[in-house]
C-alpha cells in the first residue's frame, strides 16, 4: 500500500480473502439450500446443517479480514481532502449504487412473486392465522426513527461534530438491533411456518432477507462507530459513512413496502 503509482488507479496486493469469500457465500447456500430440502440430495438434517455452518464460518472470517485490509488501505491514505483521487471516489459511489440497485432487483423479484401468488389465491389463504400489526407497526417506528438518527449523524459528521455522530451512529444500531429482537419474537410466536404453503413460504423469505439486510447493515454501523472511536475519517473524506447510510436508508424503504403490502393492507 505504500507504492507510489504514476495513476490515481490502486492495486491491491494479491490477497486469498476474496475468493475465499466467494467460496465461503457459495458453501453457505449450498448448506442452506441443502437444509430446505435434505432428503432430495440423500443428505440427514445434521449434515446440511454442517455445510451451511462451515460456509458461514468461512464467509465471516473472510470477509472479516477483506474489510480489515480495506480499513488499513483507508488510514494508509489519510482522510484530508483531495487524498483520494477523483476517479477512485468516483469507482466507489459508482459501485455501492450499484450494489443498491442489484438489491433492489433482488427484493423486486420477491415481490413480484408475491403480488403474482396473492392476486392467483385467496389471500391470506383461510387456513393461515395472519400476524397482528403490533409488532411490525413497532418495527416501522424503530427503523423510521433509526433513518432520522443516521441522517442526524451524517449531518453532525459534515459540521465535524464527532461526539454527536457518534452517539448517533451508536443509537441507529441499537434500533436497528432492538428490531431484530422484535422480529424475533414475531417469528417465534407465528402461526405459520416456511412450510406452510406459498403463504409462509413467500412471507418468510420476504421479511427473512430483509432482517437479512438489517442485521448486515447493523453490522456496518458498528464497524462505522469503532472506526469513528479510533478516529477515522473527516467531515470532507468519509466514503464509508455515507455507502452505509445508503445502505441504512434502503432497508428502511424496503421495510415501508413490506409493512404495507405484507402486514398492512392484507389484514
Amino acid at each position: 500500500m505504500a507504492h507510489h503509482h504514476d495513476h490515481d488507479f490502486f492495486i491491491p496486493a494479491p490477497s486469498i480473502w476474496s475468493p475465499l469469500s466467494c467460496l465461503g457465500g457459495g458453501i453457505t447456500a449450498f448448506g442452506f439450500l441443502f437444509l430446505l430440502h435434505p432428503e432430495d440430495f440423500g443428505l440427514t438434517a445434521g449434515l446440511a446443517k454442517l455445510i451451511m455452518s462451515i460456509g458461514l464460518v468461512l464467509l465471516v472470517f473472510s470477509v472479516f479480514q477483506w474489510w480489515r485490509l480495506l480499513v488499513l488501505e483507508a488510514r494508509e491514505r489519510g482522510f484530508k481532502e483531495g487524498s483520494v483521487p477523483l476517479v477512485i471516489d468516483l469507482a466507489n459511489r459508482y459501485g455501492m449504487v450499484f450494489f443498491i440497485v442489484s438489491e433492489v432487483m433482488f427484493f423486486a423479484a420477491f415481490f413480484a412473486a408475491y403480488f403474482y401468488l396473492s392476486g392467483m389465491n385467496v389471500w391470506p389463504p383461510e387456513n393461515i392465522e395472519t400476524l397482528t400489526l403490533h409488532l411490525p407497526t413497532v418495527n416501522t417506528l424503530l427503523l423510521l426513527t433509526s433513518g432520522v438518527t443516521i441522517t442526524w449523524a451524517h449531518h453532525a459528521m459534515q459540521h465535524n461534530d464527532r461526539a454527536r455522530t457518534k452517539r448517533m451512529v451508536f443509537y441507529t444500531y441499537v434500533l436497528g438491533v432492538v428490531f431484530l429482537a422484535c422480529q424475533m419474537f414475531e417469528y417465534g410466536h407465528a402461526a405459520f411456518s416456511m412450510n406452510d404453503g406459498v403463504y409462509g413460504t413467500v412471507f418468510y423469505m420476504l421479511t427473512g432477507f430483509h432482517g437479512f439486510h438489517v442485521l448486515v447493515g447493523s453490522i456496518m454501523l458498528m464497524v462505522l462507530h469503532l472506526r469513528l472511536n479510533k478516529g477515522d475519517f473527516s467531515d470532507k473524506e468519509h466514503f464509508y459513512f455515507e455507502a452505509t447510510a445508503w445502505y441504512w436508508h434502503f432497508v428502511d424503504v424496503v421495510w415501508i413496502g413490506l409493512y404495507l403490502f405484507v402486514y398492512l393492507i392484507p389484514g
